[in-house]
């Protein structure tokens, strides 16, 4: 079994080789982060933890950085699903056609970004998982 002692000195040396795990303070960490995070989903299972603790930093640099303000302030109001998907799309230079296996057809991810139908859990458990976040972002 691993000692608390054992698990802080990992954790500790983590810290030191991997930084953006913890916090993310500018553009260049923030870059550098994503890039990380491309990586480690690929191996999702295994990356977990990391996944996990990466985007965690990931959000909150986004949630005050002054570059992400736009996209928080467009977030206000409305379904947070829904501004969750729009931000992410924003990021990542996506359309209605990029989600087929998230959400569905063109037809429906217009739906749903319209406010004519509602992501299901189903469709939030995908767009985490494509996107290498928690489920609960899509819910703040």
């Amino acid at each position: 079994m691993l000692a608390v002692e054992q698990l802080t000195e990992l954790i500790s040396e983590l810290n030191v080789r991997v930084p953006v795990l913890r916090e993310i303070t500018n553009q260049q960490d923030h870059d550098q982060a994503l890039a990380l995070m491309e990586e480690l989903i690929e191996d999702y299972d295994t990356n977990l933890v990391a996944i996990e603790a990466l985007s965690n930093s990931i959000a909150r640099y986004e949630a005050d950085a002054v570059s992400f303000s736009e996209f928080n302030q467009r977030g206000l109001g409305g379904d947070p699903a829904v501004a969750t998907l729009k931000v992410l799309m924003d990021q990542h230079n996506l359309n209605t056609t990029d989600f087929k296996n998230e959400i569905g057809g063109k037809s429906m991810v217009s739906q749903v970004l319209s406010g004519g139908k509602r992501l299901t859990r189903d469709h939030i458990e995908r767009l985490a998982m494509r996107f290498g976040l928690s489920p609960a972002l899509f819910f703040k």
